[in-house]
C-alpha cells in the first residue's frame, strides 16, 4: 500500500475477526511488542503499518515527510487499505502522537483510544523526568540524544528505556516491572531483534521530527480514551500524561509498575484495558 504522497509503506494485518484496533505503534517497534492484543484469537481485527524508512516501508522521496501529521496520513491510508471506515485506535509512545493527530484531525474514524506510555504533541518536553532534569532542558537533552543514536549503538536506547531510574532499581516495584518483560521472552527477543536491523541515521531522522510535534488541544475529543502510564517511564513524565488525561474529557488514566515498554510488561493489562473501553464507545451501525 501507499501513503497519500505515494510512499510505499509496509501495511500488517493479524487476520483476526472481531472488533477493528488500528495499532499506531512505537517508532521502529514491531507488532510484536503487544503479546495478546495481536493473537489471531484475541477478539480483535488488529491493522497496523511500519514507520517510513523501516521495516519494510520505503523512504518518501521528500525527506521531510516524516512528520507526526505524515504518520496520521498514513494511518488513514492503513484504515483505507483494510476498508475500514472507523477503529479503536491504540497508540504507544510516537504512537500516541500519531492517534491523537488523527482523533484531532478526523475524529469520525477513531471511535476510541488507548494511549499507552505517551503524550498528544510536546514528546520531548517530557523525557526524563525521572532523572531529575529540569523541563526547561527536556527537549534540548532528548534532541542531543537522538543526534547520538549512530553513535551509541541500536540497544542501548532500547534498554535504557526499559530499566526504571538507578535508584528505583532496588525497590521491590521498580524490580517487579522490568521482571515482566522476561514473562514473555520470545516477544522481547523480537522487539530487540528488530530495533537491531534499523538504520540508525535514518532513525535518528525520524525521531528528531517527533521534537517538531506542538502538544495538541485535546479538549474536543469526544471519543472515549484511557491514558495507561509507567510509573518508571524514562521518557514520558507521568505527570504530563496525568494532565493531558485531564484535559479529554471524561478520560480515563491508570498508571502501573512499569517502563516505557509496558506494552510487553503487561500485556493482559493491556487485553483488560482494550476491552474495557471498547464497551465504552458508542454502539457500531
Amino acid at each position: 500500500m501507499c501513503g497519500a504522497d505515494g510512499t510505499p509503506l509496509r501495511a500488517w494485518s493479524n487476520d483476526g475477526d472481531g472488533v477493528p484496533v488500528l495499532l499506531c505503534n512505537g517508532l521502529g517497534a514491531p507488532p510484536a511488542a503487544w503479546p495478546g492484543i495481536v493473537d489471531r484469537d484475541s477478539g480483535f481485527r488488529v491493522v497496523s503499518w511500519a514507520h517510513r524508512g523501516l521495516a519494510g516501508s520505503e523512504r518518501p522521496a521528500d525527506r521531510a515527510r516524516v512528520r507526526v501529521e505524515d504518520h496520521a496520513e498514513d494511518a488513514r491510508a492503513v484504515l483505507d487499505a483494510f476498508d475500514l471506515p472507523s477503529a479503536t485506535v491504540v497508540g504507544w509512545s510516537l504512537g500516541v502522537n500519531v492517534a491523537f493527530e488523527l482523533a484531532v484531525e478526523e475524529p469520525s474514524r477513531v471511535r476510541s483510544l488507548l494511549a499507552v506510555a505517551g503524550v498528544p504533541g510536546g514528546s520531548f518536553s517530557a523525557m526524563f523526568a525521572p532523572y531529575g532534569v529540569p523541563r526547561r532542558l527536556r527537549a534540548p537533552a532528548g534532541r542531543l540524544s537522538s543526534r547520538l543514536l549512530p553513535v551509541v549503538g541500536p540497544l542501548l536506547p532500547v534498554l535504557v528505556a526499559s530499566l526504571p531510574p538507578w535508584h528505583e532499581l532496588l525497590t521491590p516495584a521498580g524490580a517487579r516491572g522490568p521482571a515482566r518483560e522476561a514473562t514473555h521472552p520470545a516477544a522481547l527477543y523480537h522487539v530487540l531483534h528488530e530495533f537491531s536491523r534499523h538504520d540508525w541515521r535514518w532513525y535518528r531522522h525520524l525521531a528528531l521530527a517527533v521534537a517538531e510535534h506542538a502538544p495538541l488541544d485535546v479538549a474536543a475529543v469526544d471519543c472515549p480514551v484511557t491514558f495507561v502510564a509507567g510509573r518508571y517511564d524514562t521518557l514520558v513524565d507521568t505527570a504530563d500524561v496525568r494532565a493531558a488525561a485531564r484535559a479529554v474529557p471524561g478520560a480515563r488514566l491508570r498508571t502501573l509498575a512499569g517502563t516505557h515498554f509496558v506494552p510487553l510488561q503487561y500485556p493482559e493489562v493491556m487485553l483488560e484495558e482494550l476491552r474495557a473501553l471498547v464497551a465504552r464507545e458508542p454502539a457500531r451501525p
